[in-house]
């Protein structure tokens, strides 16, 4: 998928931006995601596998790219000694040191995160093997998933029932959810064109977010 967006890229003279948000420590052929474009993001929203409270990190290895981003994100002030101006529209966009701080303390912690959610997700697919017209998602053939959220997929003849199992599950405190809406479905989006999306609309039917905490205990198999 990375070579393919590459390649469409490469033939309109577009620059690959990656939304990277979710996907800290996952991998495609063995390389990074985020990585393979002019610039990726990450995030460090308090639900993601890693956390600050807020914010994210930019990733380039464009050095010019990356010293005008970090201009634009820090007010686009210029520098001196003790004048104050801005040459542009800028953004108060820093992390503040504290967030920082716990971010580096959060990064020495990965590898174990990673580790068991990824040991989370053996159970899960243990368990929901031999469950008829469910499916664990997985990460594909020459893909490394960090795992971030664990999620089942249930045949399009049990699309249907995919309430009444949020319903059950909340109802005994087991705390699952549906995928997010998709855009066009949104207020403001609506009559924004759009092509037609029947995959994306089939898994938005189907799809059932599990909890998926590293801080987990999975019973032994």
């Amino acid at each position: 998928m990375a070579d393919a967006l590459l390649s469409v890229a490469h033939d309109f003279h577009l620059q690959l931006i990656e939304d990277a948000a979710e996907s800290l420590g996952s991998t495609v052929g063995g390389r990074h995601t985020g990585t393979f474009g002019v610039m990726g993001t990450l995030s460090f929203n308090g639900n993601k596998t890693i956390t600050t409270g807020g914010g994210g990190a930019i990733l380039t290895n464009d050095l010019q790219l990356a010293a005008r981003a970090k201009h634009l994100t820090t007010t686009a002030k210029v520098s001196h000694r003790w004048n104050f101006m801005h040459d542009e529209v800028g953004f108060n966009y820093r992390l503040p040191n504290i967030n920082a701080a716990l971010g580096c303390a959060q990064l020495e912690q990965l590898p174990g995160f990673l580790r068991d959610k990824r040991h989370l997700h053996e159970v899960y697919q243990s368990i929901f093997s031999t469950v008829p017209g469910v499916r664990l998602v997985a990460e594909p053939d020459g893909c490394r998933s960090n795992y971030w959220l664990q999620a089942l997929l249930l045949d399009e003849s049990l699309a249907n029932q995919r309430d009444a199992v949020l319903t059950a599950s909340n109802d005994v405190g087991l705390m699952t959810r549906p995928a997010w809406a998709l855009m066009h479905r949104m207020p403001m989006y609506s009559m924004a064109p759009k092509a037609p999306l029947p995959v994306a609309e089939s898994i938005e039917r189907r799809l059932i977010n599990i909890p998926s905490s590293a801080g987990l205990v999975p019973v032994n198999l």
